[in-house]
This record gives structure tokens, sequence and C-alpha cells, in this order.
């Protein structure tokens, strides 16, 4: 046992060397027992392997040559171990593609024996090499472990988030439609149906972000699939009924993007209900995203009476302030296209 400064006694730190050679292991034992180490025997491969499944054991020094087999033959069951200690490996060969493969076999360092002796100093020092890189890998993996383990916990926190929030968002969605049916003045009526659909459009980013893996990125195809459904049947009940025609690539986007660019899907395709046919003319309003090199191109196009972006807005313009804030987020800015019929509003950003 060694005493560590102020604390309590801690166990020598291990060493099992393996070498059909007794005279050469007590010498051995001396001088590693000297630096402090406490240092087993095992004569063969077996004894070896024996000892190591019983635990207990920080390093193993391996000799090159013993009874029925060498080193290089025990080395992999040794590395194949559960928790197996670091190798240094013993040999008196002087063929240097013995060194070679004992460390591509997993060996972490390598000592030549001599006819001088000198190699039981060497071994001294390659063993505390070994040990204080093993120290520091098992360091690594420790913090590694603990780093993975506050990131789950704080995805596990975030997720709980977004269930909060989505609900939240839900229920002031939910009051808005009340608040609808006690209206009677056609506008404020249709202020609180829109504010709905943004509301809406926000919760459906964080319905996803927490029944996703995860937290950090949306599949944006699969939300704009179910928000154009939400705006179909919303619009559909409140009497414009046009179908929403969606085609999108796969795409990953961070969650901070998605939401702008469920904002914007949710404007143009409710001005489009609202402003692009005229009543009871029937009609189509299609959303595309698609991805070109590094960037997303989304457009919202109709086939109604038309609308450049230019001139006075229509309504009270608050929807196309909005659009533009949330362009100004994905930095970018809405371009109405050139179109032979109808509208064609489209958005370019990094996506």
């Amino acid at each position: 046992m060694t005493t560590g400064p102020g604390g309590p006694a801690q166990p020598a730190t291990r060493i099992l060397y393996i070498d059909d050679d007794a005279g050469l292991a007590r010498l051995v034992q001396r001088s590693l027992a000297a630096r402090g180490y406490a240092v087993e025997h095992a004569a063969d491969g077996e004894a070896g392997l024996a000892r190591l499944r019983q635990g207990g054991i920080d390093l193993v020094a391996l000799d090159h040559h013993m009874p029925g087999q060498t080193g290089l033959d025990l080395l992999p069951e040794i590395r194949a171990l559960p928790d197996a200690p670091p190798v240094v490996y013993v040999t008196g060969s002087e063929d240097s593609r013995v060194a070679v493969a004992a460390l591509k076999a997993g060996a972490a360092d390598y000592v030549w024996k001599d006819l001088q002796g000198q190699f039981r100093e060497l071994l001294g020092e390659a063993v505390a090499t070994a040990l204080g890189a093993e120290a520091m890998r098992r360091d690594k993996e420790r913090a590694e472990a603990e780093v993975r383990a506050a990131r789950d916990r704080a995805e596990l926190l975030l997720r709980e988030v977004n269930h909060r929030v989505a609900n939240s968002l839900a229920l002031v969605a939910a009051l808005a439609r009340m608040q609808t049916t006690a209206v009677a003045d056609p506008a404020a009526k249709a202020a609180l149906e829109e504010m709905q659909a943004r509301i809406s459009a926000i919760a459906g980013i964080h319905r996803r972000l927490y029944t996703s893996e995860d937290v950090e990125a949306v599949e944006l195809d699969a939300y704009l699939g179910s928000l154009v459904e939400e705006l179909q049947a919303a619009m559909k009940a409140a009497g414009r009924d046009h179908a929403i025609r969606l085609s999108a690539d796969s795409v990953r986007l961070a969650t901070d993007k998605a939401v702008s660019v469920g904002v914007v899907v949710t404007e143009l395709v409710t001005n489009a209900y609202k402003y692009a046919y005229p009543p009871e003319e029937p009609g189509e309003i299609r959303v595309a995203l698609r991805r070109i090199a590094d960037r997303l191109e989304l457009a919202v196009e109709d086939d109604g009476v038309g609308w450049t972006g230019e001139g006075k807005p229509r309504g009270t313009g608050l929807g196309s302030r909005i659009v533009k804030a949330m362009a100004t987020n994905l930095r970018s800015a809405l371009v109405y296209a050139p179109a032979a019929r109808g509208t064609r509003a489209c958005l370019s950003f990094e996506g």
C-alpha cells in the first residue's frame, strides 16, 4: 500500500509479469518494487490469462518466448479481455518485425532484453509511460461519458420544454378560435383566424421537436406536409376551398430557420386563399421546396388574378410585414417572379 499526501493508504499499482524464466522474473519484481509497484509472476500464458480474469491487474509485461507459444499468440487474447490492461512487450529478439507486430496487435510499448541487464530499467520507464497513457485514456473516456450524459440530460430537458411550449401554443390557438366565434365584425374575425394560423404554424415546429430524436433540426418536408394539411382544413372551415399541392425535397433545417419558413408559408398560402381567386372560382395553390447546391428555394404560387408585390398591399399589410421580417431572419428577401398567370412568390436562403 502507498499513502497519498494527507490521504488514506492507496493500493499499489499491480503489474503482472508473464515469463517462463523464474530467475529473471525475480529480478524484474525487485526492480519494479523499488519503483513502488506490486509485481506478480505467471510462468506461462495460461496462468497469465487465469490471473487476468480475476481482475486487479493494472499492466502486463509480456515476454515474447514462452513454452508452446509466443507473446504474439497471447497478446490478442489479453487485449480481448473486458477492460484489458495495457501491455508492455518484452523481447530478446533483435528482429524489429517482432516489436512492430506487437505494437500492431495492441501493445502499448516494447522493451528489448539485453545481455547487460539494462532492460529492467527500461522496463520500469516503459511501465511508467504506459500507465500514464492509460490513465489519460481513461480520464478522456470518463470526461466524454460525462459530456454525453450532460448532453442527453440537456436534450431531454429541451424536449420537455418543446412539449410544454407546443401545448401552450395550442391552448392560445384554441382561445383565438373561441374568440373568433364570439365576434361579429368580419375584419376582427378574419384577423383572429389569421393569428390562429400563425400560432399553429409555430406550434407545429415544437410538436415535431419533442417527438423527434433531434431537438436541433426539423424534417422540413414532413413539417410542411402537416402545415399544409392544417391550413387547408382551416381555410375550408372558413368557407375557402382550394387545393394545396406540396412538392418538397427531403431537407433538415435548424429550428429557428424552420419557424421562419413555416410562418412565411402560412402567410403566403393565406394570402392566396384570400386574394388569388374570385369568389366561387376554383383553383389550386402550389408550395414547392427545392435544394439547389447549398441553398433552399421556396416558392408559393397560384393561377389567380396575379400580384407583383408592387403597389398598395391588399388588406392591412400586416402579412407583408411579417413575411419581410421572417425573410430577414433567413438572410433573404421575398421576390415575386414573373409568371404566365397568377402569382409566384419565391424565397432563396442557405440551408
